[in-house]
């Protein structure tokens, strides 16, 4: 048994999970043989181009206006910002996520159905619902996530600052795949009292020091943990076709789910596979040490 941060994953799953980034477009996803997710997560990329920092404390020098402008003002964050095309993510979650689940459901049980989750800004979200629905996801989910701080600017015309991040859980026409920490007894009913109720919004848990900051719209290993365990199972696949940071695949790989991101830009992506990717520290293995000694293993017979 091999222990992660309070998630114990058995050897045998450790085996089966990989977790895999790509300096790739989402759209040539057939190349490299992916299987289909259970879930997919994303932080789409704003459109927001060169006011990406115009609520960021950034835009001014030490994060103060009364020092001007830093070098960040009127600046992008990513090139992506500009060009990201909504209805080809869209089409990639069409074709990525595993089909609904068919088979009747018992009472008190969820379906095996997958979903995706997608953070966004509050004034994305009915775009994002429109889009959706061209694609076959017809439902959703509205989440909340609540900070205790504010990242904006108190501007002279701001006296109310955001404290919150947004994101859909959107589905097609079943009920995804719910873990609530319900438990069954050898009868396979529904223990009283071991589930417990999920809110729609989530305190927002910064990261601590062991996670390495890579991109300026990155989102809590701790938060993304959450939503996983939610939505998925042991051994199952977790997608982000916009991984930044990979801080998602980081979460799901420690949780023992199979991991597999996309990121075009070459800074993001190689401090993602150098810096966030490697887990362990000191002389303990890193995932990817264990796969490359596998495939060692594999070769010398």
């Amino acid at each position: 048994m091999i222990e992660h941060k309070g998630a114990k994953i058995t050897m045998e799953t450790r085996k089966k999970i990989k977790c895999e980034i790509y300096r790739d477009s989402m759209q040539n996803y057939k190349k490299y043989a992916i299987p289909p997710a259970q879930l997919i997560i994303a932080d789409v990329p704003y459109n927001v181009g060169t006011n990406f920092y115009g609520s960021n404390p950034s835009w001014y020098i030490n994060g103060d206006n009364k020092n001007g402008e830093s070098k960040l003002a009127g600046k992008s964050a990513f090139n992506s910002d500009f060009n990201f095309n909504l209805y080809e993510y869209f089409h990639f979650c069409s074709k990525m996520l595993k089909k609904d689940d068919t088979k009747p459901l018992q009472r008190g049980r969820s379906s095996n159905s997958p979903c995706m989750i997608v953070f966004c800004a509050f004034e994305q979200l009915h775009t994002l619902i429109d889009a959706a629905k061209k694609h076959g996801f017809v439902n959703y989910i509205p989440l909340v996530f609540v900070k205790n701080y504010s990242p904006q600017v108190l501007k002279a015309n701001m006296r109310v600052v955001g404290a919150t991040e947004y994101a859909l859980v959107l589905y097609r026409d079943r009920l995804p795949k719910f873990r609530n920490g319900c438990q069954q007894d050898e009868n396979g009913k529904n223990i009283r009292g071991t589930g417990r109720m999920v809110f729609n919004w989530f305190n927002w848990e910064k990261d601590g020091k062991d996670i390495p900051k890579i991109h300026p719209a990155q989102k809590p290993v701790a938060v993304i943990k959450k939503l996983i365990e939610i939505f998925t199972d042991e051994g199952d696949v977790v997608i982000d076709p916009c991984c930044g940071s990979g801080s998602t695949l980081r979460a799901a790989a420690e949780l023992g789910r199979s991991a597999f991101g996309f990121e075009i830009d070459r800074t993001f992506y190689t401090r993602a596979k150098n810096e966030m990717l490697v887990f362990e520290k000191d002389n303990q293995l890193s995932i990817f040490d264990f796969f490359k000694a596998e495939k060692e293993a594999k070769e010398q017979k």
